[in-house]
């Protein structure tokens, strides 16, 4: 070897070695500082964030003088949980109690075309909405299924609004031009761009989604999501001071939202391109908190003290970016790192559980906490369109419900029959079509249907009215 082709070799050694330094360099927390908090993780491969969300917490916390501290939150919530895990060990069946949460998807746009970049399809929102139902119902068949002995079906359908605020109809799909091309600061989204959008956060859960960037160490770019913790309602109520109420949801970049094999036609960050991020999102709203319990102790005990309060998530100590090993962070306490948690960073092809103690904790929150209890009450998922004639003169009524063989459409005067149904599944998409000729046709074989949340609509000339239904 000649001394141009050693000097050759080290000039490329160097240059690469300079490469990977500052591809390194880039690609770490180091001096990078979210809502006043310094970052905690960031992916070391791609340089994405693949959530803030215990960051936000920290901020809520230092800002609202109302909210609870992790100790109280947890103090309070435990009973509760236990009282759940109780109901869930002595249940007399094996049918889930489905939950239905009403959602408004509010797509943050600067102008563009539908379809076009942050002005997500359609049928990039419907993904989404398809992969949170199969990641909540454990649904067979799916990339939400697990054979985990420990794996939770959470017994959570999601459905897109079908009545808004003011009583009108929607999609459930929220488009609204704010004039800006992205989001650089989390200032700007929680003091103007949720503010000025959000939808009742007690009879909606809003998801807003936008495109995050900027430069700089203080920025959004890179970051896919976040979502804000549930308050206790003995202790965080509705704060005046820090806006709790009009922040409260989910809010990611539109390139991690929805799911490429259900609609490929949108723009992805490449691993995290199944939707997952909303899954992970999601949970955080519903009071579950990383596995790793956003600390490096390894040491628990029956309370799972300084973990994630699930007792049956194997203890961590670091998030994992990939599933590509089993990895066993601590050693001192049984079981391997359970990286295909939803509550893991790995990638979105890895991810397919939620346990059994994340369900109750899960459960425990909605049926407790401020602007959560509420979700599961509310009608927005049914559509108040149609007249009230129809129904007051014919006594319409759906029964049995919940049903699992057939269904029957009631009516008080067998002379004055509707004339048609429709039935919707969660999503909005026709399921079942019929003209209605006879008493017959009242009665509606549903046994091909898979179980979860419906909606009939059932008409007579010009007037309509809207039912739910359960399938089991």
């Amino acid at each position: 070897m000649n001394f141009r082709t050693i000097r050759m070799s080290l000039l490329v050694f160097l240059l690469l070695f300079l490469s990977g330094l500052t591809f390194a360099q880039e690609h770490t927390v180091q001096g990078r500082e979210i809502f006043g908090n310094k970052l905690e993780s960031i992916n070391p491969e791609n340089g994405l964030i693949r959530c803030v969300s215990s960051e936000y917490e920290k901020h809520l916390f230092q800002n609202e003088p109302n909210r609870a501290t992790t100790e109280e939150f947890e103090a309070w919530l435990a009973p509760k949980v236990e009282a759940v895990k109780q109901r869930m060990l002595y249940a007399t069946t094996d049918e889930p109690i489905i939950i239905s949460i009403p959602v408004v998807v509010h797509v943050i746009h600067n102008g563009k075309g539908v379809g076009s970049f942050e002005n997500i399809s359609d049928a990039q929102v419907l993904s989404q909405i398809a992969v949170l139902n199969q990641d909540f119902r454990r649904m067979l068949n799916t990339p939400g299924y697990n054979a985990n002995t420990i794996g939770a079906d959470v017994g959570i359908e999601f459905c897109l609004a079908l009545t808004a605020p003011d009583g009108t109809a929607t999609t459930g799909i929220d488009r609204v031009n704010l004039g800006v091309a992205q989001w650089t600061s989390e200032s700007a989204v929680e003091n103007t761009l949720k503010p000025q959008t959000i939808w009742d956060p007690t009879q909606y859960f809003n998801i807003w989604v936008a495109k995050f960037g900027g430069t700089g160490n203080n920025s959004l770019n890179g970051v896919l999501g976040y979502a804000q913790f549930p308050s206790n309602s003995g202790l965080g109520g509705i704060s005046t001071n820090g806006g709790s109420a009009t922040t409260d949801g989910v809010i990611m970049d539109y390139r991690a939202f929805g799911s490429s094999d259900i609609a490929p036609f949108g723009s992805y960050y490449s691993g995290y391109d199944k939707g997952r991020t909303a899954t992970h999102e999601i949970g955080h709203c519903f009071g579950l908190r990383h596995i790793w319990g956003d600390n490096s102790n390894c040491t628990v005990n029956t309370a799972d003290s300084g973990q994630d309060y699930c007792p049956d998530t194997p203890a961590a100590n670091t998030p994992h970016f990939d599933c590509n090993a089993v990895y066993n962070t601590c050693f001192s306490a049984p079981g391997n790192d359970m990286t295909e948690n939803y509550m893991d960073y790995t990638n979105d092809t890895c991810m397919s559980t939620f346990t059994l103690d994340q369900k109750a904790r899960i459960v425990a929150v909605l049926q407790n906490s401020v602007r959560r209890s509420t979700l599961v009450t509310s009608t927005v998922c049914q559509s108040n369109l149609g007249t009230e004639v129809f129904d007051n003169n014919n006594a319409l009524a759906i029964f049995p419900n919940p049903a699992s063989d057939v269904i029957n459409i009631g009516i008080a005067n067998s002379a004055i029959l509707p004339t048609s149904y429709s039935i919707f599944n969660a999503l909005g998409q026709i399921v079942a079509v019929k003209n209605i000729s006879s008493v017959n046709d009242l009665q509606i074989d549903i046994n091909s249907m898979n179980t979860g949340i419906y909606f009939i609509k059932i008409e007579r000339q010009n007037a309509s009215k809207t039912f739910k239904f359960i399938k089991k």
